[in-house]
Parts: C-alpha cells; sequence; structure tokens
C-alpha cells in the first residue's frame, strides 16, 4: 500500500484515539485518520454487517483502505441485548450516560450471578475489492453502579473475567494503556493484524 494511511470509519474521537493505540503496537508505520464524511445508515441486524456498511462506506468516500467496527456489550440475562442497540439503547441521542443508566435500572433486581455479559467488537476492512471480517469478545460481568472517569460507554460498570479476586475492577477505573492491551476491541484487532500486513 503506497499510502501509509487506513481511514477509521468513525466520528467519535474516542475510538479514533482508542485505535491510534492499539494499531501502533504493530504497525506503527499505519497512520490511522478519523473519517469526515457523511454517516451511512446502519440499517444491519448483526454487528458485522454494521461495520461493512460503514466501512464500505468510508473507502468509497476516501479512497483509503477503510477499517469500521461496531461494538456493544451482550448482556446474557437479557438474550444478548442490548448487542447492536447498545449506542442507542436510552434512544437516537445516542447518550452514553441515559444508555448506562437505562441498563442499569433494567438489572436493578438481578443478583451477581446472573450479571455476566461481554464485549463484542465486530471490525470490518475494505481495502480495493478486498474485505474481511474479525470479531473480539471480552467476557465479564456489570457491576451495580459506575466507577471511575476512564474508558468511555459501559465501561464504568464492566468488570472483565480474569482478575485476581478481591481486586477486581471496572473498565472505567482501568488505564487506557490496560483496557488497550486486553479489550474487544485489542482482540478484535489481533486477528485483523495479519490481513492488515498485507496492505
Amino acid at each position: 500500500m503506497s499510502d501509509r494511511r487506513i481511514v477509521l470509519a468513525t466520528h467519535n474521537p474516542h475510538k479514533v484515539a482508542e485505535y491510534r493505540s492499539i494499531v501502533g503496537v504493530t504497525r506503527p508505520d499505519l497512520e490511522v485518520v478519523g473519517y469526515d464524511g457523511p454517516e451511512p445508515i446502519e440499517d444491519g441486524v448483526t454487528f458485522a454487517e454494521n461495520a461493512l456498511i460503514k466501512a464500505r462506506a468510508a473507502a468509497a468516500h476516501t479512497g483509503l483502505a477503510a477499517i469500521a467496527d461496531d461494538s456493544g456489550i451482550c448482556v446474557d440475562v437479557l438474550g444478548g441485548a442490548p448487542g447492536v442497540f447498545s449506542a442507542y439503547w436510552a434512544g437516537h441521542a445516542k447518550d452514553a450516560t441515559a444508555n448506562l443508566e437505562l441498563l442499569l435500572d433494567q438489572l436493578a433486581d438481578i443478583p451477581d450471578p446472573h450479571r455476566t455479559a461481554h464485549f463484542v467488537t465486530t471490525i470490518a476492512l475494505v481495502a480495493g475489492d478486498e474485505e474481511h471480517v474479525v470479531e473480539g469478545r471480552w467476557p465479564g460481568r456489570l457491576a451495580h453502579a459506575p466507577s471511575g472517569t476512564g474508558g468511555f460507554g459501559y465501561d464504568p460498570i464492566f468488570i472483565p473475567d480474569g482478575q485476581e479476586p478481591g481486586s477486581e475492577r471496572p473498565v472505567g477505573e482501568w488505564t487506557a494503556e490496560e483496557k488497550n492491551a486486553d479489550s474487544h476491541r485489542a482482540r478484535a484487532f489481533a486477528a485483523l493484524a495479519p490481513l492488515l500486513s498485507r496492505l
């Protein structure tokens, strides 16, 4: 690829910063640039469909190879919801605080053993005629109240599996470096990295 840039199909500055950090670990030669084009209608019913819709639109608008993700939190007791509707759980305003508060309200009477959930990130890569989709999952459970000022979205209530008992923390209390080393996006990008190496 002669142009060492790849466009990330999002207007979310948090995601751009997170991807720059993640990509920089394995592909420091590849510059992740933000997307300033029109937002396509995300009318897919799966993470993969929505990621491809966004990546195709960004590639067509910029002429660059494009990556896009569709991410969400899937709560087992809610049958996998909010899922693809995570960003709009409390309405089309995409209000992250309202989304989090609504989810906590819906789970108010659910005891800890049944508060299991996982984050999902599906990343689509569109480069010329090639299209690829990969996925990363991050299992854990949901706290009863938000904690910490790090991350965004549902991070303040998500407690990932694999932490030392007694010292478990929600992602809102993690540093950006800690999160980017183990998150659903990091896991999805690990699957994407071999594909990027061919660009």
